[in-house]
C-alpha cells in the first residue's frame, strides 16, 4: 500500500520535512525509533527518523536531506504524490525516564532525531536543556520546536552568524560546570558526539549518542539498531 504525502516543507537548501499518512507507523512509533522508505521500485531503502507522529490522523513527519538521487527525489514530491513503501518503526526506542536534569546536546540535521527524545523527556518530568549548532545560520533547523521542548535552549554556529559563536560541546562544558546535570544525549557528527563523551566521561555523567552509521540493514538482521 502506497503513502500520500500531505505537505513537504523546505527548512533550508538541503532539508526538508515531509508529512505523510502511516497510521500503522503513527500507532506505535516512540521517541528514538527510524523507518525504511522506499520511494519507488528504482529507489534506494532510505533509512530516515520518525521526527513527529500523529496517531490520531494516521501521520508521521519525517526530515529528509538531500545527499543522493533517491533523497533528493523525496525532498522534490509534492502534496498528493506518493511513496511506494514506508516500513517502522524499527529499532530500539530510547529509555525515557524522570533522570532530572538532563541535556540534550545536537548538530546539523541530527536535531532532527534529539527533538522527539527531548520532548519526551519533558513529558516525563525533567528539566530539558538542550543546545542545538550548525555550522551557520542558514544550516539551522527546528529551533522553534526544540524551544518549546525545552526548558533552555542554547543555539550556536561554528561562523558566528546567528546566536553563539562557537561549538555545542562548548555550552555544554560550561553548563556542566554551572549545574549538576544527570544525563546527556547527543546526536550529530561523530566528531561532535566524540567530544561530548570526553566532556561527560571524567564527570561520570551518563551519555547516550547515537550510533546510526554502523546501521547495515535497518531490519534487525544484522543487531545494530
Amino acid at each position: 500500500m502506497s503513502h500520500q504525502i500531505l505537505n513537504n516543507l523546505r527548512l533550508n537548501p538541503s532539508v526538508c520535512r515531509i508529512e505523510v499518512e502511516a497510521a500503522q507507523v503513527a500507532r506505535k512509533a516512540l521517541p528514538g525509533q527510524f523507518l525504511i522508505v522506499h520511494l519507488d521500485e528504482k529507489a534506494e531503502r532510505i533509512p530516515l527518523t520518525i521526527f513527529q507522529s500523529d496517531q490520531e490522523k494516521g501521520t508521521i513527519k519525517i526530515i529528509v536531506q538531500e545527499a543522493g538521487r533517491s533523497t533528493q527525489k523525496l525532498c522534490a514530491l509534492k502534496a498528493g504524490d506518493r511513496i511506494a513503501d514506508i516500513i517502522g518503526p524499527l529499532g530500539i526506542p530510547t529509555h525515557i525516564d524522570n533522570f532530572g536534569r538532563v541535556v540534550c546536546v545536537s548538530g546539523g540535521v541530527g536535531t532532527a532525531e534529539i527533538y522527539p527524545v527531548a520532548q519526551a523527556l519533558k513529558n516525563a518530568g525533567n528539566e530539558v536543556i538542550s543546545v542545538i549548532g550548525a555550522r551557520e545560520r542558514s544550516l539551522l533547523i527546528l529551533e522553534t520546536e526544540m524551544r518549546q521542548a525545552s526548558n533552555e535552549l542554547y543555539v550556536t554556529t561554528d561562523d558566528g552568524s546567528y546566536q553563539r559563536k562557537g561549538f555545542v560541546s562548548d555550552v555544554l562544558s560550561e553548563l556542566i560546570e554551572r549545574k549538576k546535570i544527570d544525563r546527556v544525549f547527543a546526536v550529530g557528527p561523530v566528531p561532535m558526539m566524540e567530544k561530548i563523551a570526553e566532556i561527560t566521561r571524567p564527570k561520570n555523567i551518563s551519555t547516550i549518542v547515537s550510533l546510526n552509521s554502523i546501521m547495515v540493514d535497518g531490519t534487525g538482521m544484522c543487531g545494530s539498531c
